[in-house]
């Protein structure tokens, strides 16, 4: 004789329970996806000159290739990269690369494990004592891309170890993407047709640059990318600063002149001259000769250098700025 609940669960039972599951799972993924989106990009200036570029990169991206966009810090490659991404029109989702990023940064792991005990007391002289342990896994940007067909955008990819990135060449060759850690068929995920991935990197001569596999990079479309050209430089600080049209041409004109001067780790990118732009805005109309000297110096000093060179690298600025402002 059976006293109390009843043990077994009714068909009904059991397929309401299993679709209560679904739809917690359904909102963890909802949630996964809000959190990997990539900011909204503002202000996008499209010259002829970014144009050209714009199109190469999705030219390669429609011909299903991956891309890597190369080229000196601040030129503008993540903003492409994301312009580019939202202009497919698919979510995307985006990881920055650096020494700590490992695989399970970017396919996800266990998040958390929960033991649960069962002890049935309602059959007579019975006994029934059971102990489960449930795992949570939780998706990361490479297999919420490679599961929903999403655009992944890899920035900073050569500041992540190579080993790190190994689980990249099934899923750019075989188009499958491992889980190590999963069991069964779950192990493997069918790469969707739609999944595409857009990396950007430093030139290798960068601090903290690792240097890709090459059975990786042989699997890539390569893009090199250099600084604008003036004319965009100017509109690209002018549109996010709203400084008068006369002042950023000298930023632009003092940036463009030190940067052929420097090596190229310490060329000087387009943020610099928004820095710039930004700074003399802020002092409004206490423009005095020192002051507008100290917002360069503030901006460029460490940016062109080992801070130990300090000197050096005040003269040269004080000696461009001379050029282009004059003595006044």
């Amino acid at each position: 004789e059976v006293r109390g609940k009843r043990i077994h669960e009714t068909t009904e039972e059991r397929l309401s329970k299993q679709k209560s599951e679904e739809y917690a799972v359904e909102l963890l993924v909802r949630s996964e996806k809000t959190e990997f989106l990539v900011p909204t990009i503002e202000n996008f200036i499209e010259t002829e000159n970014v144009k050209k570029l714009k199109d190469r990169v999705k030219l390669w991206i429609n011909a299903g290739c991956p891309l890597h966009i190369v080229g000196p810090t601040g030129c503008g490659k993540t903003t492409l990269a994301m312009q580019v991404a939202k202009e497919l029109g698919r979510p995307t989702v985006w990881i920055n690369g650096d020494e700590q990023v490992t695989t399970t940064n970017l396919i996800g792991g266990y998040s958390e494990m929960e033991a649960e005990s069962v002890r049935d007391k309602y059959v007579h002289n019975v006994m029934i004592a059971r102990d489960r342990t449930k795992f949570s896994w939780v998706d990361n940007p490479l297999t919420l891309a490679c599961k929903y067909g999403y655009t992944l955008v890899y920035n900073e990819f050569s500041r992540s170890k190579p080993e790190a990135n190994n689980v990249l060449l099934s899923v750019l060759e075989e188009k499958i993407l491992e889980l190590p850690t999963m069991f069964g068929d779950e192990r493997y995920i069918k790469v969707h047709p739609d999944f595409t991935i857009i990396l950007t990197s430093n030139s290798i001569e960068y601090a903290g640059i690792h240097k890709p596999q090459d059975a990786l990079l042989d699997r890539m479309i390569d893009i090199y990318m250099d600084y604008y050209d003036y004319d965009t430089e100017l509109k690209i600080a002018q549109v996010h600063t709203h400084l008068p049209f006369g002042e950023v041409e000298k930023v632009v004109k003092v940036v463009r002149t030190i940067r052929e001067k420097m090596p190229e780790p310490y060329k000087l990118g387009t943020r610099a001259e928004i820095m710039i732009c930004q700074g003399l805005k802020a002092l409004g109309r206490n423009r005095s000769k020192e002051n507008v000297e100290q917002i360069y110096m503030d901006v460029l000093a460490t940016k062109i250098g080992e801070p130990k060179e300090l000197m050096n690298k005040g003269d040269l600025i004080k000696a461009v700025l001379s050029e282009t402002y004059g003595d006044a």
